[in-house]
């Protein structure tokens, strides 16, 4: 609080022109809490307080242009769906194709700039650049060398081991290494089925990343990663570069519940009878229903042995089957050879037009 005197000493400052700062013992201190109503003028604006300026420092986002976020969680999520199953489904054709044990797993789902993928990746690596159809633009398939040359090495007669030290593949290599590849393209379609139909296909093959320009260098993209275990043995990297533009026309559509809801909406008419065909084995409760009637509480009470109570359907009435307790069908009584048995005579039409059995 400011004394008397340094108050009548700024007052005489401010008439003056100017503000005396020698005549101030010590420094302002700041208003806060009761001091504040009785120390401020009602037409000021309250100062800040340290923490309202540290909310409005929290109150802002930072925004890198030169590397924009396009793709969301949301998105990034549903790629790792999507390639989980490619993964799945590749590792049994490999392990098939090499007859040797394959393991693929998805190590990582991200998203960075086309600079910035091509100076993280190794050379010599083997490159496939892919379509798919109808979606514009290329993707990027690429296998370690160390994947690539075990691959060779086993398709060849080998224990699947890779070399020691990198090189390029030759043409037959090459020839050798584009068969499987183009299995993991049917994979990968197979696995793109879940959110669209596509048409996948190899347009050419690089020996490096550098040799290749599907998009801007500021372009983002996103990044699925695999890890590969061949026979328990070695292991090695396999990546997929999937740019922005490609993905731009049904981004709204990459979503985990647009994948269920396809992969219910596409089932073919074979399929659907296969579903009906194991459901039929499938058990469910059965009912049969005589009639039934209405009594107080106190006549349940006072019921005992020999009293008769009146039902509410007569003696050649029809009788009511119900499955998982909702009536279905009409019956007659009767038996087959030392069981009690019910004829179907025919279905319910309107459940709620049935009359008796207590309902």
């Amino acid at each position: 609080m400011l004394s008397q005197e340094e108050i009548d000493s700024l007052l005489s400052s401010i008439s003056g022109g100017g503000v005396d700062l020698a005549s101030l013992s010590e420094p302002e201190p700041q208003p806060t809490g009761a001091e504040f109503s009785s120390y401020m003028d009602p037409g000021e604006s309250a100062p800040k307080s340290s923490t309202a300026k540290h909310a409005d420092k929290k109150s802002y986002k930072l925004y890198n242009f030169r590397r924009p976020d396009k793709f969301s969680k949301d998105h990034l999520r549903t790629l790792q769906t999507i390639h989980e199953n490619f993964a799945r489904q590749l590792g049994m054709i490999l392990t098939a194709y090499l007859r040797m044990g394959a393991q693929i797993e998805v190590v990582s789902v991200d998203q960075l700039t086309y600079d910035e993928f091509i100076r993280s990746m190794p050379s010599p690596m083997t490159v496939s650049i892919v379509e798919m159809d109808p979606l514009p633009g290329q993707i990027l398939l690429g296998m370690g060398y160390e994947v690539s040359s075990s691959v060779i090495d086993r398709m060849l007669g080998g224990p699947g081991l890779p070399e020691p030290k990198a090189r390029e593949l030759t043409d037959i290599e090459q020839s050798l290494i584009r068969r499987v590849l183009d299995r993991a393209t049917v994979c990968l379609e197979e696995a793109w089925r879940s959110m669209l139909n596509v048409n996948i296909s190899i347009v050419g093959m690089e020996e490096s990343y550098a040799l290749i320009q599907v998009a801007s260098a500021g372009e983002i993209v996103a990044l699925i990663t695999f890890e590969i275990n061949l026979g328990n043995r070695n292991s090695g990297l396999i990546s997929l570069c999937i740019p922005y533009p490609v993905l731009e026309g049904i981004i709204s559509q990459l979503s985990v519940q647009h994948i269920f809801q396809r992969q219910q909406s596409n089932l073919t008419l074979e399929e659907h009878n296969i579903i009906l065909k194991k459901l039929s084995y499938a058990r469910v409760p059965v009912q049969v229903s005589l009639a039934g009637t209405q009594i107080t509480v106190r006549d349940l009470v006072d019921l005992d042995v020999g009293d008769v109570i009146r039902l509410d359907r007569g003696s050649n009435d029809d009788l009511l089957l119900c499955i998982n307790q909702r009536p279905k069908f009409f019956c007659r009584p009767g038996r087959v050879r030392d069981k009690i048995a019910v004829c179907v005579n025919e279905a319910v039409a309107d459940e709620e037009a049935i009359k008796g059995f207590g309902l």
